[in-house]
C-alpha cells in the first residue's frame, strides 16, 4: 500500500491508503495482500488495492467470505456475482482551507464514553459508527447536564490527512453552533499533527454541507458509498 505521486491522490483511495499507514495495525488483508477492511467492531469499510483488478476483487471475497456484506468508497464498478444492497452519493471535501481552533468546553472522549457516544449516534444518525470506532483518532464531545450532546472526531487516516467523522449534536441542542466548534476543534488537533483535514458526508445532506462550505471546506471529489453482499460462492 502506498501513496500516489499526485497531490491529495491518497484521497482517492482513502481507506486503503488508511490501512497501509497510520491504521496499518487495525487492518486484516486479504491472502493475496490485494484488499483490506478494518474489524467489524471498529468500521464496516474495506478497500481494494486497484478497484480496475478483477484480482483485487477475488482478494476481498475471500476476506469477507462468501454471502457477507461490506463497504467500499470510491468510484468503482464491482465484478459479476456481487450484490449491491446500497449505493449512496457523497461528496469529499478538502479541509485545508479551515484553520482550526480549540474549543474550551470540549472534552476528549475514550472507552469509557462509548455508550453515551453511540446512544448520541443512535439519535442523530451520523453515519457508521461502532464500539471501537473511537480508537481510530481524536474523539471530543460537549455536555450539558453531564448527558454528551455534541461530539466530532477522526474515522479514516490516510497518509497527511485525516478525516473528520461523526459529527453529530443531540436534537435537542441543535442551533447552537456546537458542530462547527467541535470541527474546529478536531482540525486543530490534526493540525497540530502536522496532517489536513478532509470530510465526506451524503451528498442529500445538504444543510451540513452547507455548514462546511461555509467553515472553509471545497468539494474534492463525489464518490458513492456502496454495501455490498460478496458472491455466495467462494472465488
Amino acid at each position: 500500500m502506498s501513496a500516489q505521486s499526485r497531490p491529495g491522490s491518497v484521497l482517492d483511495n482513502p481507506v486503503w491508503e488508511a490501512l497501509g499507514g497510520p491504521h496499518r495495525d487495525f487492518a486484516e488483508t486479504g491472502p493475496a495482500g490485494l484488499a483490506a477492511r478494518y474489524p467489524a467492531s471498529v468500521s464496516p469499510f474495506a478497500a481494494l488495492c486497484d478497484p480496475r483488478d478483477p484480482h483485487a476483487w477475488a482478494d476481498l471475497a475471500a476476506l469477507a467470505g462468501p454471502g457477507q456484506e461490506v463497504w467500499v468508497t470510491g468510484l468503482l464498478t464491482p465484478p459479476a456475482g456481487w450484490q449491491t444492497l446500497l449505493s449512496l452519493p457523497g461528496v469529499q471535501l478538502d479541509g485545508r482551507p479551515v484553520r482550526g481552533k480549540e474549543e474550551p468546553e470540549a472534552v476528549r472522549l475514550g472507552a469509557a464514553d462509548v455508550p453515551d457516544m453511540l446512544e448520541l449516534v443512535a439519535l442523530a444518525k451520523p453515519g457508521p459508527f461502532s464500539e471501537r470506532t473511537v480508537e481510530l483518532g481524536t474523539y471530543l464531545g460537549i455536555r450539558s447536564g453531564g448527558r454528551l450532546v455534541a461530539m466530532a472526531g477522526e474515522r479514516m487516516r490516510p497518509p497527511g490527512w485525516s478525516e473528520i467523522s461523526a459529527v453529530c449534536t443531540h436534537p435537542d441542542h441543535r442551533g447552537r453552533g456546537l458542530a462547527g466548534r467541535l470541527i474546529r476543534a478536531v482540525v486543530a488537533a490534526v493540525e497540530e499533527r502536522g496532517d489536513s483535514p478532509f470530510l465526506h458526508a451524503a451528498a442529500q445532506n445538504t444543510s451540513a454541507i452547507g455548514l462546511y462550505e461555509a467553515m472553509g471546506f471545497t468539494l474534492r471529489r463525489e464518490p458513492l458509498f456502496i454495501g455490498l453482499r460478496t458472491p455466495d460462492t467462494k472465488a
